[in-house]
């Protein structure tokens, strides 16, 4: 049977995602920890970051690697059981 996974699960779970991820990278947990997650419809998640300019200045990740994208969706694989895409907005 499948894991089903909603927006609040991930939400719920986001930190243990990034801690994950700062354990791994904290380059890559740099990237994503002031992301908003925006939205989530069983298979990709969409990252908001125009939060993120609100303490000074943006981070500039807007468009984050593909490594650093592979190391978020594997952490999310590893905490969350499920296989997702991400997409990001500035």
């Amino acid at each position: 049977m499948d894991t089903v996974l909603t927006l609040e699960d991930l939400r719920q779970r986001w930190n243990d995602v990034l801690d994950l991820v700062e354990r791994q990278d904290r380059i890559t947990w740099m990237a994503f920890f002031d992301a908003r997650l925006a939205s989530f419809d069983g298979k990709v998640l969409t990252l908001d970051y125009s939060d993120s300019g609100k303490f000074g200045s943006s981070h500039q990740f807007p468009e984050t690697r593909e490594r650093q994208l592979n190391l978020l969706k594997a952490a999310v694989k590893e905490v969350c059981g499920v296989e997702i895409e991400v997409e990001q907005r500035p």
